[in-house]
């Protein structure tokens, strides 16, 4: 077996078995039962042994029938005792999978969500769930192979020979090499059926691929003639498909002919030698009895072990994605004994920040800005120009190549990333909704919050009267990612579990973006009562909505290049927020007085 192969089933295997011993006392008890079962199933056919024989004595009298009325009985008791250990073991099998599956479910997602913001800019979210429930989903089957096919066939095989043997050693000798060849030759065979599975699987895949690509484009087909020439290629796809499955199934075929004629080989060398055994006088009708019975029991739990095994890569493959990612070490951690940050006066400080998206071309270069506790700051700037980036840092989505930045003296890398983002209120360009509640999606920001503190922040961010409209009011589900609400109203959401959650710094990317202008107008009084006593963030390409900053920062190439009250940066001759100002001006709200 490959050894990147190997490695991964080690991988998943210590995850697994980590996972399942946090209930030592339920595993114990599955491997003792599991044990115990086929330790009585290993024991039962010397009664029926010795039940054969009596009878074949065919001296019915009073004696002869109490032994046999005795051996029935113990017979009997070995039966029962082995059914109940093997209900025993499946209720606790079903008790800790249970368990495990639900422990594992719960680590992956934790595990997951450690993992910075580039992690999953690099996934799909689909894909990331489809790996999460395959994670937790197969241990299912992997202890399930384990502790009812593996375990059992292996303690029945010690017992099956080392009672034959006792028996006979010849016997003994021979069934314990006829499992071990019988076995190889099931790993050997799995492993060439996989290639031919593997290839088979691909072929199928193209035949979907094709029949979708035609079946989707129909009208690109009928216009352009092409029917004939599509049936063509859909023809050869369907007969490769044919031949990789007819080598899929033939060898199949091989492999249960191979197993067969090992049965019958074992069988006729035992049987064989219990008969030629008989006519010597050293044994008898029991022992043939004896010896088949445990014949027919290896044979019945070998034989779907090459199945297992196919099981057991198949289940592996599946969580291997997922450990994959347990195993992967977050680009953005908090330290090891990291503090909790804490707020004074909310004031920010980059100083010296460059920063570069995979060594790619700089985004930050030598960025040094400090804002002051409570100061009410905005960026400007074309796109690229970095005003995100900064965002992204203080979020600590991502960490800073060289520099620092600090909030109150603070570095955030030193500090959790947990504190971090208490301290902070979001309000994103595209707001972010869970397929949720409106209630549950306002409460987000502060989730012990009472409904009248709820109301009160829907109030002031002007989503309290649409939300009051609807059929079941806060009660009614958005859709994924909000899709039942407008733009407006998915942002006047955002926005007021950002007032509701009334952190000191706050951070506006585009808050007013997805707004019309009656909408905004409305918004920008609720902000500015958001804005109060607070250390205020605010990046736009609508000026209208940063007219009233403390100061508006015009960020080109990376750097910080002027900055300035809005009449200030007016005064200066030529800058971007000027040209700025003079493409905008006519679609402005006039400043307050």
């Amino acid at each position: 077996m490959p050894r990147a192969k190997v490695k991964r089933q080690l991988s998943v295997s210590v995850v697994y078995m980590r996972a399942t011993l946090r209930y030592p006392v339920a595993f114990a008890v599955v491997i003792l039962s599991a044990i115990a079962n086929q330790f009585v199933y290993v024991l039962t056919p010397l009664y029926l042994k010795q039940i054969v024989d009596v009878l074949a004595q065919n001296t019915p009298r009073a004696e002869t029938m109490q032994l046999l009325w005795y051996l029935l009985g113990m017979y009997a008791i070995f039966e029962l005792v082995g059914w109940a250990l093997m209900r025993a073991r499946n209720f606790m099998v079903n008790y800790v999978e249970n368990r495990v599956m639900r422990d594992l479910a719960n680590d992956a997602l934790a595990n997951m969500l450690k993992h910075s913001q580039d992690f999953f800019s690099d996934q799909f979210a689909g894909s990331l769930t489809r790996r999460v429930t395959r994670f937790y989903r197969v241990y299912e089957q992997v202890f399930e192979i384990t502790v009812k096919n593996f375990l059992p066939l292996i303690v029945y095989v010690c017992g099956a020979v080392w009672m034959l043997y006792a028996k006979n050693p010849l016997f003994g000798i021979a069934l314990g090499v006829w499992t071990v060849l019988f076995v190889g030759f099931q790993y050997l065979l799995t492993q060439w059926r996989q290639s031919l599975r593997v290839k088979r699987v691909a072929a199928d895949t193209k035949v979907t691929g094709i029949l979708s690509d035609v079946i989707g484009n129909y009208s690109a087909v009928n216009l352009y003639s092409a029917s004939g020439y599509e049936k063509k290629v859909f023809a050869e796809a369907i007969e490769q498909w044919r031949q990789a499955t007819l080598r899929s199934w033939d060898s199949n075929q091989i492999i249960q002919a191979v197993q067969g004629f090992l049965c019958i080989i074992i069988e006729f060398v035992l049987m064989g030698g219990t008969i030629y055994y008989w006519n010597l006088g050293l044994a008898t009708v029991g022992d043939l009895v004896f010896v088949q019975t445990y014949v027919l029991g290896l044979i019945n739990g070998v034989w779907g072990v090459g199945n297992s095994m196919q099981q057991l890569y198949d289940v592996f493959a599946d969580a291997d994605e997922m450990v994959a990612i347990m195993e992967e070490v977050p680009t953005v951690q908090d330290k090891p004994g990291a503090a909790t940050l804490d707020i004074d006066a909310g004031s920010i400080v980059f100083s010296n920040v460059h920063f570069d998206y995979q060594d790619e071309r700089n985004i930050l270069e030598d960025l040094n800005l400090h804002i002051k506790g409570g100061e009410k700051v905005a960026f400007i700037g074309a796109s690229g120009a970095g005003k995100s980036t900064i965002i992204k840092l203080l979020l600590r989505q991502y960490d800073v190549r060289d520099g620092s930045i600090t909030i109150d003296r603070q570095d955030i890398r030193d500090v959790t990333q947990d504190s971090l983002h208490e301290a902070i209120a979001f309000v994103p360009q595209e707001p972010v909704l869970f397929h949720r509640t409106l209630r549950e999606n306002i409460v987000y920001g502060r989730r012990s919050a009472s409904d009248e503190q709820m109301i009160a922040a829907a109030e002031a961010a002007h989503c309290h009267e649409f939300i009051a409209a609807l059929p079941e009011g806060y009660d009614t589900y958005v859709g994924e990612r909000g899709v039942k609400l407008s733009g407006g109203e998915r942002q006047r959401v955002a926005i007021a579990r950002a007032i509701l959650k009334d952190a000191p710094i706050l951070i506006l990317d585009e808050a007013t973006s997805s707004l019309d202008s009656e909408s905004e107008a409305l918004i920008q009084d609720a902000l500015t009562k958001l804005m109060e006593g607070k250390t205020v963030i605010a990046i736009a390409h609508r000026l209208s909505t940063i007219m009233k900053m403390d100061r508006i920062i015009v960020m080109e190439n990376g750097k910080a290049v002027i900055s300035g009250t809005h009449d200030e940066l007016l005064a200066h001759e030529s800058n971007l927020y000027k040209k700025l100002w003079e493409i905008q001006a006519g679609g402005f709200i006039t400043k307050a007085e």
